[in-house]
């Protein structure tokens, strides 16, 4: 994954409860201002999910997309990749979480692409503000 932005922050907390909050996408609206609703289309056979449909609104964005995740790394790495949106033409990420013992250290990586004409560093600044916005808000739902 290139050209992605990406911040880190360090959740006291332990990495099983960081990954329980992390990896429960359905309950992503409980603790995510960006993310307002979650369905789950596909699971995989550990119950994994896979597929899911969402509807985000990250500053001027808002847009229903279609994620894919990828779990080969986990629990210290998931990865999701964009299958369908209405604006966005891309919106590819990954949140890496480490064990640091009483800590956990999320680093979250997002690259996204818009149909509209906008300038890159536009683009990435929406990035890297809905990426340091996630992180605190997990941080703080996890910190509770």
């Amino acid at each position: 994954m290139s050209d992605m932005s990406k911040s880190t922050v360090v959740i006291e907390a332990s990495m099983s409860q960081v990954t329980e909050v992390l990896f429960d996408l359905e309950k992503y609206p409980e603790w995510s201002d960006s993310i307002t609703k979650v369905k789950i289309t596909e699971r995989d056979e550990a119950g994994r999910v896979t597929g899911v449909t969402m509807t985000i609104s990250a500053g001027a964005l808002k847009d229903e997309v279609s994620l894919t995740y990828n779990w080969d790394g986990a629990p210290g790495r998931v990865e999701f990749e964009l299958e369908d949106a209405n604006m966005l033409t891309k919106m590819d990420g990954a949140y890496s979480v480490k064990d640091l013992g009483d800590e956990t250290e999320v680093t979250y990586e997002l690259s996204v692409g818009v149909s509209m004409p906008i300038p890159q560093m536009m683009v990435t600044k929406q990035e890297k503000m809905t990426i340091d916005q996630t992180l605190a808000q997990l941080k703080e739902h996890c910190e509770a």
